[in-house]
């Protein structure tokens, strides 16, 4: 994969990006934004959970009906999920029908309602490390960082699941808590 990618309209991208346009959407308005709130960031822990071992493409496409299924990720309303709940969703072709991570959504879900209003925020927020240099390619961004293995290895302490470290890395760079746009890149 080349570092960087021109979109139809002329605009070096990330070249993860390729030629997707729902990837072109994601990189362009998301990615890399930084994102706050509780139940935005429940949503975005969610759903790289639920990514682990598959494309993030893939998650993208099941978003709107993730969202619809697991009521916008409000964790109040999640963490009443029950066993039917956990049926119901297993039986959804579409999302990713994984039951530990189903259960995990429900049990996070249940750790951040016992959570004071924005503490989630404030947690997550408190391991973004301070801007270093733009990667110049892939090859310098890395899949795991000392900030998102403290980000998992606290989130486990307080009981949450599927919040490893190179999944917290991928959180911190969708929500903005780290810039790994490449140099080049029109979002850079």
């Amino acid at each position: 994969m080349t570092s960087l990618i021109a979109g139809p309209d002329l605009r070096d991208r990330c070249g993860w990006v390729g030629d997707d346009a729902e990837y072109r959407r994601y990189h362009d308005e998301e990615w890399g934004t930084p994102l706050h709130g509780d139940r935005a960031l429940f949503e975005k822990m969610a759903l790289e959970g639920f990514q682990a071992g598959l494309s993030w493409i893939t998650i993208l496409r099941k978003r709107p009906r993730f969202r619809e299924v697991f009521a916008g990720f409000e964790p109040e309303r999640v963490a009443e999920f029950d066993r039917s709940d956990v049926e119901r969703l297993m039986a959804d072709a579409g999302i990713i029908r994984n039951r530990a991570k189903i259960e995990a959504t429900i049990g996070n879900a249940r750790i951040v309602r016992s959570m004071a209003d924005g503490e989630l925020d404030e947690l997550m927020w408190a391991f973004a490390p301070a801007s270093g240099p733009r990667p110049a390619s892939f090859a310098d961004v890395p899949a795991v960082t000392p900030e998102s293995t403290a980000m998992s290895k606290e989130l486990r302490r307080r009981g949450f699941r599927f919040v490893g470290p190179t999944t917290m890395y991928a959180l911190m760079q969708s929500a903005g808590m780290v810039d790994d746009h490449v140099v080049g890149c029109w979002r850079a």
